[in-house]
């Protein structure tokens, strides 16, 4: 795939503090904020880093919460020229600039920075193995999971959840404009599709106005999600969402948080892993039951955050403000 990872997101918020401090107890880097590059946005920002991806969230001030701009990495100019090409054919503009090229999804309104960079390089994840009937994988110590202490850091950006006034639209756009490959589907309702070999890097579903449901976040395994989420939740018991639980759609274990703006953020591990697309059978799901397989059932602020009408009206809502 010439396509290869979510580079960076720009998160637009109207209290950009308050949401950037958020960020940092979730566990992302504060880093400068340094000029503009080919491959950065030029949006002055706070912003953050993750142990494995570098910089990957860029947050800037906008009158409601909603995602700016999404930035995906590709191997070499040929590809593209192949996305310029393709998109053209959808009759969706495209700015070009030296390594780089951008489009706005009319469905989602983001701009998509499509743009040449490195390939992730992730060092493997130092996972405890687990005991289990007949299997006596860990002896005469207690499990490493409880004993670590060093705060949570997130590994890399894994996948953003946008709301499209145009499902449709938005998922041509992503899979035969951009070059994103359909992994399952919600039968009339959403498309996860991915650019990487992670079952999903976007997941586009009908909404009644486009905006930013949620992003997510990979750590190594189910007790850095249980440690983070808890660490959260100390700090302030009302910013949990939803968790833990574990997806049926991608397998991954998971828990949602919520920031100040009103998106959720999620901590993820075992996501499922698509390396040969002969050997991946896309399924088309009914009901709500395929959002998860255990776990709490979803709070239906999930389903239909809070401040969703709010955002229809063009007013917007922070926690513990007055619509504006």
């Amino acid at each position: 795939m010439s396509l290869h990872r979510l580079t960076q997101i720009v998160m637009g918020v109207p209290n950009v503090e308050q949401t950037a401090a958020y960020y940092a107890d979730f566990g992302l880097t504060p880093v400068p904020d340094l000029p503009d590059t080919t491959t950065r946005s030029p949006h002055p920002a706070q912003v953050f880093a993750t142990a494995d991806g570098g910089e990957q969230l860029r947050i800037v001030h906008t009158p409601r919460r909603r995602l700016v701009e999404l930035g995906v990495g590709a191997d070499d100019p040929d590809d593209l020229d192949r996305v310029a090409a393709s998109l053209a054919r959808l009759d969706i503009p495209v700015q070009r600039a030296a390594g780089a090229l951008t489009a706005v999804d009319p469905g989602t309104e983001v701009l998509v920075r499509v743009h040449l960079a490195p390939r992730l390089a992730q060092p493997p994840a130092h996972t405890a193995p687990y005991n289990a009937p007949g299997v006596d994988a860990r002896l005469h110590e207690r499990a490493p999971g409880i004993l670590r202490e060093d705060p949570v850091r997130p590994r890399k950006l894994g996948h953003v959840v946008l709301g499209s006034t145009d499902q449709e639209t938005s998922q041509r756009f992503f899979q035969e404009g951009i070059g994103f490959k359909v992994s399952d589907t919600v039968k009339g309702l959403a498309a996860f599709m991915r650019c990487s070999t992670d079952h999903h890097n976007v997941l586009v579903q009908q909404a009644p106005v486009a905006f930013l449901h949620h992003t997510s976040w990979q750590v190594d395994d189910v007790d850095e999600i249980g440690r983070g989420a808890s660490a959260m939740l100390e700090a302030d018991p009302d910013r949990h969402t939803w968790g833990l639980g574990r997806h049926y759609i991608g397998s991954n274990f998971f828990w949602y948080l919520k920031d100040p703006a009103g998106t959720f953020s999620e901590y993820y591990s075992d996501l499922d892993c698509i390396v040969d697309d002969a050997l991946w059978k896309p399924g088309d799901f009914e009901g709500a039951k395929s959002l998860w397989a255990w776990g709490p059932p979803p709070p239906a602020s999930f389903l239909a955050p809070d401040d969703l009408a709010a955002l229809m009206t063009g007013a917007h809502t922070p926690a513990g403000g007055e619509a504006r």
